[in-house]
């Protein structure tokens, strides 16, 4: 299977290492596209929920699929986010075509973009992380049950739904907490003079020209959702962004089913359970 070519391409929010990661959705993706720059937004790996008793091996898979565009040139950039926070005392790392940067500055067919995570807009994130990881633990719950009643109504032949987003739009609070870091990124980048600012760690993918507070000017304000609920990507092609919605119909068979990068042994490999526990036993 041909796999399509796309300029630049950013995922954030994956939750790898959680319950409701939709890893194999995502394998499935990576396998179909031909990246020239890959942007990993924050939030790939889930440190802060990282347990020994849970990393599936399509997990481990998604890591490998993105190792071999490493291997292969590509250059690829992980941006690190609040729940892989851990990493951020290894910014400015580099191998290769890899680099672990907190942001990165990139010139965009002369168009300066301006790409973070944006926890630090979150007030949240800033004064109360105890209560963010304890909101990390109960969303991550809600994944889990929403997961279950999605199958049942999968089973009785009816539509599934999204508990987290029902409540978010019931939530006067969410949906304005939502429109204040949008406008927040917005300000900040025309006040930088970026044309596009791109963010991750809300969950809510947007492609929308955003005009500052002060009216000084405007930006291009884009956010990569998540692989959670939206399972949605950025792409840049032809000099124009998209917004990715994975749709299981147009992904029945997996693409390059042969790859060795997928059916080597999976004992053969650094252990990435024992990695992740020395990252969480120095940040502790």
């Amino acid at each position: 299977m041909a796999k399509r070519e796309v300029d630049i391409v950013v995922i954030s929010d994956v939750h790898l290492g959680t319950y409701g990661c939709h890893a194999k959705e995502l394998l499935k993706y990576l396998k179909s596209i031909k990246p020239k720059i890959l942007i990993l937004n924050g939030d790939i790996i889930d440190i802060w929920q990282f347990s020994k008793s849970y990393w599936p091996e399509t997990h481990m898979k998604v890591v490998r699929r993105i190792l071999k565009f490493v291997t292969e040139g590509v250059p690829v950039y992980y941006l690190t986010g609040n729940h892989d926070e851990m990493l951020r005392k290894f910014a400015d790392f580099n191998l290769g075509s890899f680099q672990l940067l907190n942001k990165v500055v990139l010139n965009i067919d002369g168009k300066k973009a301006w790409i973070f995570h944006g926890d630090v807009f979150d007030v949240t994130m800033q004064h109360s992380k105890w209560l963010a990881k304890l909101g990390a633990v109960g969303y991550d719950t809600l994944i889990i049950i929403n997961s279950l009643t999605n199958w049942l109504l999968t089973a009785m032949g009816r539509q599934k739904m999204s508990f987290s987003q029902k409540v978010k739009a019931r939530f006067k609070e969410a949906v304005k907490f939502i429109n204040q870091f949008e406008q927040t990124a917005a300000d900040l980048a025309v006040d930088k003079n970026y044309q596009y600012v791109i963010c991750g760690h809300i969950h809510h993918a947007e492609i929308r020209e955003m005009e500052s507070t002060e009216k000084t000017g405007s930006v291009l304000y884009l956010n990569s959702g998540d692989w959670v609920e939206s399972l949605t990507s950025l792409e840049y092609n032809n000099k124009s962004w998209t917004i990715f919605k994975y749709e299981p119909e147009n992904f029945n068979t997996d693409a390059d089913e042969d790859d060795k990068t997928d059916i080597e042994d999976l004992d053969a490999r650094l252990d990435v359970n024992l990695l992740l526990e020395r990252f969480k036993q120095e940040h502790d």
